[in-house]
């Protein structure tokens, strides 16, 4: 039985973290900031990551035996301070009381041009501003915390609820939406049960440094669509696809990460998209 804390409680995968946490038997602590946090499974704190003198006296105060970072912003004014200076804040508070650390990290910290997939002796090069802040929140953590797990993960899916992802897609493929889903970039999904599962096991290993925890399938934006549209009893022939390479925009396009070092280190199944909707019953 471990104490953990988790922050971001309150979001996709937090929610998911703490209930399997909470299953698995452990002490579990979480922290919200902009979503009100349920009445059960846990103690929840608020936190405003980006306060290094909250954050500091919170761990102090809780001590748990391990910290699970989570918490992030993806764009806008507080892109940097929380999702790179609230990492480093993390690490620092984490390191001083001796607390294993597992921060979650993304694969867009690369700039999709290789031709393969990323190990995790690759090195960052980030090349939008949501991979920027992740990659220094990885330099910072590092730093502060060298002992911590740095894990780099995919998209992350799921069904209960379903996810922002999913939901685009169904949106797209019923017309709801009229985006396009990009035929030439790709990532390999993971499903938010396994990755939960995956960091929890990683709580209790000796391992320090970048893992790379995704999907064992590598699919394209349109492929991925397709299968969670047919999951869902939709019809994949609304999606239309387009290319990435014609966005104004510069995206990282191949994100694939290699995660064979993790499926060797964790009994968890990193499953890809089509074997988890197969054992899900959502796929023939």
């Amino acid at each position: 039985m471990t104490s953990i804390f988790i922050t971001g409680g309150t979001g996709y995968l937090g929610r998911v973290l703490v209930r399997q946490a909470r299953l698995g038997g452990h002490h579990v602590a979480a922290s919200y900031y902009t979503q009100a946090p349920p009445s059960t499974e846990a103690i929840w704190l608020p936190l405003d990551v980006r306060d290094e003198l909250a954050v500091e006296d919170l761990l102090e105060r809780l001590r748990p035996e391990v910290v699970i970072h989570t918490a992030y912003q993806q764009g806008g004014p507080d892109l940097l301070p929380v999702t790179a200076m609230g990492a480093g804040n993390v690490a620092r508070a984490a390191a001083a009381i001796g607390a294993r650390l597992i921060h979650l990290s993304s694969d867009v910290i690369f700039d999709g041009e290789r031709e393969g997939v990323y190990t995790e002796d690759d090195l960052p090069s980030p090349v939008s501003a949501y991979g920027a802040a992740k990659a220094q929140a990885e330099a910072l953590v590092t730093a502060a915390h060298p002992e911590a797990v740095v894990v780099r993960t995919s998209l992350i899916y799921g069904f209960a609820p379903i996810d922002r992802s999913s939901q685009f897609v169904l949106d797209v493929a019923t017309g709801r939406s009229p985006e396009r889903l990009f035929t030439d970039e790709f990532r390999c999904p993971i499903y938010v049960e396994d990755l939960a599962a995956a960091l929890l096991e990683l709580c209790a290993l000796p391992y320090r440094g970048p893992l790379h925890v995704a999907g064992a399938e590598v699919l394209s934006r349109y492929a991925f669509g397709a299968l969670i549209a047919r999951a869902w009893n939709v019809d994949p022939s609304g999606i239309q696809g387009a290319l990435s390479a014609d966005s104004p925009v510069r995206r990282p396009r191949n994100c694939a990460l290699d995660s064979s070092r993790a499926r060797q280190l964790l009994q968890t199944r990193l499953r890809g998209v089509s074997e988890v909707l197969r054992d899900l019953g959502r796929l023939t």
